[in-house]
């Protein structure tokens, strides 16, 4: 570590910075977010002061500091970009003992400023020790989509109860314990959504608790949260951060490995995937397992391909766990057909080609399905049908035979967002050859309707794009 990160108060205190132009006054406005009294020294400042000149923490000087201005100040900052400038600023604030800063010159400076993340109270700072400041500015972009903007309000809002915890809890360890249950239990999920009435009771009631006599069965959770067509960036803020949380997870087939990355670590994993024909869990054997773990006080989540109400028999699942008055979450998640739409280049509706969609799925409970021929075969609009590789011959026909055009566009896009992902274009009458000849095995979304015209001009996704964005997600694993 070349540098020590700390987090410097500088309420109240001066700060001297040397320049007019872009740089200083970052400097500028972030020394006045933090309480600082700022002195600003050029002859002509930008126009980037504008909005900081009604500051009452702010003294514009139209000169070039000198020596006597470096009297009481605890940081000064040179952003003159004029060589001379710079050197006199690092040379009388070192002189004086004052932690200087000049920009992109490292030899003269004391301390780097880093890349931020602001939620205050809460901040995260990031550095890469000045050798890639571009490395570090990445790494905020990542770090700011991952952490939603509530939760700095989170943190003031449970700092008004440190002191009430502290009297309750002498113990640090059982203090620390208590504060990771309320974070990422249900206090922080009801401040987090907006509920601060109901989060302010739990927390209150969880502090009476302690040092009680408390049963071991305490009801878990469950989460039922959707993954997802694939891809790891169509994630939700909010499925990550239950699955960071999770004791257990009990996963499907389509949930891809670099989704599976993302979980805890150390949280249990079961597969409970289910094949055509091939079923690894019966959905009433996985919903009963959900119900049970949360009643051994386990956080459970269910991670389901797709979104978890569209095919995803999640209804079902949460029957289960409403009988047992277990509390859940349901996180929605880009279904299949949407996600494989987008990234083939066909819009599922389209002003002159289709008004309307309609999903369908070609496997019902017991394995057949009576289809609404009236309802699918309407002018002007878009079919999309899940889980129809295994007899998309045997749709193909029903379509016809019952007054389909064997000429309409159809696509089927296989592994639909991932780095594998494959589109065969066809017709009704011809897309089982050509899927059977692009040896077409993986998950596969079937569209049906005029939309598929547009595949051709609208494709966006390229086997050298494919093959980017698998590297990409092997650099994500390593980081």
């Amino acid at each position: 570590m070349d540098f020590l990160p700390v987090f410097l108060d500088i309420k109240g205190k001066r700060v001297l910075v040397d320049g007019g132009g872009t740089v200083a006054a970052r400097r500028v406005q972030s020394a006045l977010k933090a309480g600082a009294n700022v002195s600003v020294f050029d002859q002509n400042p930008g126009d980037e002061f504008a909005p900081l000149l009604s500051h009452d923490n702010l003294t514009i000087h139209n000169r070039l500091p000198q020596a006597s201005d470096f009297d009481d100040v605890i940081i000064a900052y040179g952003a003159s970009e004029d060589p001379a400038r710079d050197k006199f600023l690092a040379q009388t604030a070192r002189q004086k003992k004052i932690l200087v800063n000049v920009a992109d010159v490292f030899e003269y400076c004391d301390f780097i400023t880093p890349s931020v993340v602001d939620r205050s109270p809460l901040v995260v700072a990031i550095s890469s020790s000045g050798t890639a400041p571009v490395i570090a500015r990445i790494m905020r972009a990542r770090i700011e989509s991952l952490i939603p903007a509530t939760y700095g309000r989170l943190a003031e809002f449970l700092g008004g109860f440190r002191q009430a915890v502290a009297d309750k809890i002498s113990s640090t360890v059982d203090r620390r314990h208590f504060w990771e249950r309320v974070i990422d239990g249900p206090v922080g999920d009801l401040f987090l959504a907006g509920d601060q009435k109901n989060a302010e009771q739990r927390l209150l009631s969880s502090l009476e608790k302690v040092g009680k006599q408390e049963s071991k069965a305490n009801t878990g959770e469950v989460y039922l949260v959707g993954a997802g067509p694939g891809d790891p960036d169509l994630l939700t803020f909010r499925a990550l951060r239950l699955m960071q949380r999770a004791d257990v997870v009990l996963y499907d087939r389509l949930v891809s490995d670099d989704i599976l990355t993302l979980v805890r670590r150390d949280a249990e994993r079961i597969n409970v995937g289910k094949r055509p024909k091939n079923h690894t869990m019966e959905q009433q054997d996985i919903s009963q397992m959900l119900a049970d773990l949360a009643l051994k006080g386990k956080r459970v989540l269910r991670l389901k391909g797709g979104d978890p109400f569209i095919f995803g028999r999640g209804g079902e699942e949460i029957e289960k766990l409403g009988q047992h008055n277990i509390p859940f979450q349901v996180v929605p998640g880009i279904t299949a057909s949407i996600g494989a739409a987008s990234y083939a280049g066909i819009p599922l509706t389209h002003r002159d080609h289709a008004q309307s969609c309609i999903f369908i799925t070609a496997h019902g409970k017991d394995g057949v399905l009576n289809l609404d021929w009236d309802a699918l075969l309407r002018p002007s609009q878009t079919v999309a049908i899940y889980m129809g590789l295994s007899n998309l011959q045997q749709l193909a026909k029903e379509f016809v035979a019952h007054g389909a055009d064997p000429n309409v566009p159809a696509a089927l896009i296989e592994n639909a967002t991932c780095s594998n992902q494959q589109v065969v274009i066809g017709t009704v009458k011809t897309l089982f050859d050509e899927a059977t000849k692009a040896k077409v095995k993986g998950p596969s979304i079937i569209i049906i309707g005029d939309v598929v015209k547009l595949h051709s001009q609208l494709k966006w996704i390229t086997p050298t794009q494919n093959d980017t964005h698998a590297m990409s997600l092997q650099a994500q694993k390593r980081l």
